[in-house]
């Protein structure tokens, strides 16, 4: 009897327990399959969208056109490679194979950054030689233009060409008589140096008319010289010195022109600060005491050991000459 009494409640136990072990049970491997499956498809998709709009085309020589671990391209595996390898080992092949993706993107973005920094740094470099080529070419243009304005202004509008003209015929009186027989023997009495120097013999021989005082037959020989020898070391001499056989015979304008001239061809040449002293002076001459007192501050600002020294004598008594503000 106790042994029938027990059958009931043994059975209502084992079916219990059967719903405990259903409740308790995890869920399908093919439930959670489908669930990595679907993720790793959607990780998948995004890199695909990565590599084609960092490389258009999918050209195949930077990266795997799709991230394949078996066939990737169906929801489900064949019974084949079910058999060979398990869901899990199948997803981490697949996460190796988006990981290889994503360092090739990142190695390949980063080279990408890095030639692209070369190429701006190079086409900065490039376009502020260009600027300075362009600042040097508009400096060199604003300072001939400069400096023609000035010789203009400074010599009443006068050209190179007339100065020219002037030196070749010397002064109005003597061009129209032609000179003297006393002048000529005086002239051909002052002997032409011979050196192995011929430049240097030309501008020795204009130097020497113009000390004895025959200035267009000095002018000549100069305008000769300059001519000839442009690029002479005693071409900023010749310019100087022209510049004074102009203003030692009553021709100013002229001689600011030529004073105008060798100063501003090479500010560093010996006879510059000369000519830019003896300007002051020609604009002195001229009456012209603005230009007469710029020329004279720049001569003392740009040559103070000068200004103290050797031309201090000079540079006194053009400021003696003029009132400057």
């Amino acid at each position: 009897m106790k042994s029938l009494a027990a059958r009931p409640s043994t059975r209502l136990l084992a079916v219990a327990l059967g719903v405990a072990t259903l409740a308790t049970s995890p869920l399908p491997a093919s439930a959670q399959d489908e669930t990595s499956e679907a993720r790793l498809r959607k990780i998948e998709a995004e890199i695909r969208a990565l590599q084609r709009n960092v490389f258009p085309g999918g050209d195949g020589r930077f990266f795997e056109p799709q991230i394949t671990a078996g066939d990737t391209n169906s929801g489900s595996t064949t019974a084949g490679s079910a058999a060979s390898t398990t869901a899990v080992t199948d997803i981490l092949a697949r996460l190796d194979a988006i990981e290889l993706q994503m360092q090739r993107l990142t190695a390949i973005t980063e080279e990408n950054a890095n030639s692209l920094s070369l190429v701006q740094t190079r086409l900065a470099a490039l376009e502020s030689d260009d600027r300075a080529a362009l600042a040097s070419e508009d400096s060199e243009a604003t300072d001939e233009a400069a400096t023609d304005s000035n010789l203009a202004v400074m010599t009443g509008g006068a050209s190179s060409d007339g100065s020219s003209r002037q030196i070749e015929s010397g002064n109005s009186t003597e061009s129209a008589a032609g000179p003297s027989a006393e002048r000529l023997a005086a002239v051909q009495a002052i002997t032409k140096p011979q050196t192995d120097d011929e430049a240097d013999d030309e501008y020795s021989y204009g130097f020497r008319l113009w000390n004895a005082g025959f200035y267009p037959e000095a002018r000549q020989q100069l305008s000769d010289f300059i001519e000839k020898y442009p690029s002479h070391w005693r071409a900023t001499y010749g310019r100087n010195l022209l510049g004074r056989a102009f203003l030692d015979d009553g021709m100013a304008e002229d001689a600011a022109r030529w004073f105008l001239r060798n100063y501003q061809a090479d500010r560093t040449a010996p006879r510059a600060p000369d000519s830019l002293l003896y300007l002051a002076e020609a604009m002195i001459a001229l009456d012209d005491t603005r230009r007469a007192c710029i020329a004279l501050a720049e001569f003392g600002e740009t040559y103070p050991a000068i200004a103290s020294g050797r031309l201090l004598g000079k540079y006194e008594e053009n400021r003696g000459k003029v009132t400057c503000e």
